[in-house]
């Protein structure tokens, strides 16, 4: 049975009486509208209900979901030891939801488990929903630092899972908004917040859920957002269904933005599979730009695409510019995916006979053999963007005031230890930070005296 309705929640634990103690006046409009979506669950009676919270185990590259029976938690931290629960989990939903995840490569199960308790993004809608209804079971799932795709992707699992179940599913979006809303607030107050509560109700307001890839992550951090990545599990839970959007509420009188909206599915519909629209269009996007790329890097797509789909090592092709042929220097090839890095592999000095094998080389290993990361699959070769880097000579420096983090390289040595960072990274804004990140991939503790080298590169996009 798929999704029967969804909501986006707020998690303030001041909205709680017991925990605001009066203060709790101050968001009376969100408790009205939270009281409302409980009684709106309760009227639907669903088997179970899954809840996704920012509080929940959380790792960089794993979504953890409920193991286990149950769990118990409180309101003790927040001077509220009184008001406690003890839920039974849906045990074969969540395990349902494992086994899809590991069956379509998506790093998601009931592994890793830190603390057993239940956490206050899950507690206050629990606080809500249990005053009117508690005749279900739970399943929580934690968010990640995985890209949003990954977490619509989580999403449209979870509403696989419901189907063969045939449970009757709630599905609910725990999260605040911008923390930064006024300059009286906790956090303080950045431009971003209120744009971001603005137009994140907006596309909520209207289902558009495509729009949530939209949010720019730099963007989202400096409104201090605490829920988007939520939002988008659930979006994906409502993948491919035509759905009757209602905003019920929006307040930013603590400094916090915490927004209500109901999700109610009309039935299916075809022209909302917002992750297929957004991978063509991205498909199509990196085809044109593979189209324009220069040899260098066309060399090494054509390498990454003979490994990934046939673990096979391409032959030096023939019309390649004669630099590339008589040449001999290091290289580095970088593979990102939807702006994150994928995979990264270079030599600093020339390895191989001509330096289109040092690209050919270091593209396989780049795309396959990085310890970082998993082997890129096939499924993930228009997602991608290539970067190959043409290593200058290294030269001696007396200290690091010879750098300059957007031109130059550093190489950071010590004995048979050598740690290596490119210039003009994102993220790498300082000489310091180029240095110590080159000390910490070569093992060099802070304090310890190194020989310090420059290069330069011809980056080729």
């Amino acid at each position: 049975m798929p999704i029967i309705a969804a909501y986006m929640v707020p998690h303030p634990p001041m909205i709680v009486p017991e925990v605001g103690r009066g203060s709790e006046a101050q968001v009376e409009a969100t408790a009205r509208a939270y009281n409302r979506v409980a009684q709106e669950i309760a009227a639907l009676k669903p088997e179970t209900i899954v809840i996704s919270s920012p509080h929940a185990t959380m790792y960089a590259d794993y979504f953890h979901i409920s193991p286990g029976r149950g769990a118990k938690g409180s309101f003790a931290r927040f001077r509220a030891p009184q008001v406690r629960f003890d839920m039974a989990y849906d045990h074969e939903m969540a395990k349902t939801v494992e086994r899809l995840a590991i069956a379509n490569d998506l790093p998601a199960g009931t592994q890793g488990q830190r603390d057993p308790e239940l956490d206050h993004g899950t507690m206050v809608p629990l606080y809500f929903i249990r005053r009117y209804y508690e005749d279900f079971r739970l399943v929580r799932v934690g968010l990640s630092g995985l890209p949003l795709e990954d977490h619509y992707r989580l999403g449209q699992l979870i509403r696989q899972a419901s189907e063969e179940t045939g449970r009757r599913v709630v599905f609910v979006a725990s999260g605040d908004l911008s923390h930064k809303l006024q300059s009286h607030g906790p956090y303080g107050y950045a431009p971003e917040g209120p744009e971001y509560d603005a137009r994140v109700m907006d596309v909520c307001g209207r289902a558009a859920f495509g729009e949530l890839f939209d949010f720019d992550e730099a963007f989202c951090e400096r409104a201090a957002e605490c829920g988007h990545r939520s939002f988008v599990i659930m979006a994906g839970a409502l993948d491919g269904v035509e759905v009757s959007a209602e905003a019920l509420c929006h307040e930013d009188v603590t400094g916090v933005g915490y927004g209500i909206c109901a999700f109610r599915p009309q039935g299916a519909d075809e022209s909302r599979r917002f992750l297929d629209i957004r991978q063509a269009a991205q498909a199509r996007r990196f085809s044109a730009a593979r189209e324009k790329c220069d040899p260098w890097v066309r060399l090494a797509w054509q390498s990454v695409e003979s490994w990934v789909t046939r673990r096979r090592r391409i032959e030096v092709p023939g019309g390649l510019p004669e630099a590339l042929i008589t040449a001999r220097a290091g290289a580095f090839v970088s593979i990102h995916k939807q702006g994150r890095l994928r995979g990264c592999i270079g030599t600093i000095s020339p390895t191989q006979p001509s330096l289109a094998e040092e690209i050919i080389q270091n593209a396989v290993s780049a795309c396959s053999r990085d310890p970082r990361f998993d082997p890129i699959r096939p499924d993930e070769l228009n997602l991608l963007e290539i970067n190959v880097d043409v290593l200058g000579e290294p030269e001696a420096i007396a200290s690091e005031a010879d750098l300059d983090v957007k031109r130059y390289g550093v190489i950071v040595s010590l004995g048979h230890r050598r740690g290596l960072l490119l210039p003009d990274l994102e993220g790498v804004d300082t000489v310091r930070q180029q240095v110590e990140i080159a000390r910490q991939k070569a093992g060099i503790r802070p304090g310890e005296r190194v020989d310090l080298q420059r290069f330069e590169v011809v980056r080729h996009t």
